[in-house]
């Protein structure tokens, strides 16, 4: 599984005209499922994800959670983060789970999280979005379950 998390101070996600998730302060969470992730990895990434300490605290470090300045969470489906492109120039997405096994671990990511105390807005499973991300820093972090980087 993998995730780019964006610090932000506001970000929203629409599917096809309309609004389907909106926050305030907080992370935006592209989620990729990659073949063979299992509900192990959704615990890691869902732990690491509301556990990152990317907000400053009085003293302007890195200190303080999402949950610890109250944000919320946007977290939108991106199987494109599978994309390979070490050969050639057009991405393959095999390594990408396929879309009911995806769809599952991600809804159970969104839901891992809300058991967290999170309010989590999210986008439309296999739509075409248009994600509005206000990153704040800008800070950006990848994560990945099997540690590839």
């Amino acid at each position: 599984m993998r995730a780019v998390v964006q610090r932000v101070t506001q970000s929203s996600v629409t599917s096809e005209g309309t609004l389907t998730g909106e926050i305030g302060k907080g992370l935006m969470v592209l989620l990729g499922v990659g073949e063979g992730d299992t509900e192990a990895d959704v615990k890691y990434m869902a732990d690491k994800v509301a556990g990152l300490r990317i907000f400053e605290d009085d003293d302007d470090k890195m200190n303080l959670s999402v949950k610890d300045v109250g944000g919320d969470i946007l977290v939108v489906s991106q199987f494109t983060l599978y994309g390979d492109v070490r050969k050639g120039k057009r991405p393959s997405f095999t390594a990408a789970a396929k879309p009911d096994e995806a769809n599952r671990l991600y809804q159970l990511f969104c839901e891992n999280l809300r058991c967290q105390g999170f309010k989590v807005a999210e986008g439309v499973f296999q739509t075409d979005m248009l994600v509005k991300i206000y990153n704040d820093g800008p800070v950006t972090i990848l994560l990945d379950s099997h540690k590839e980087f």
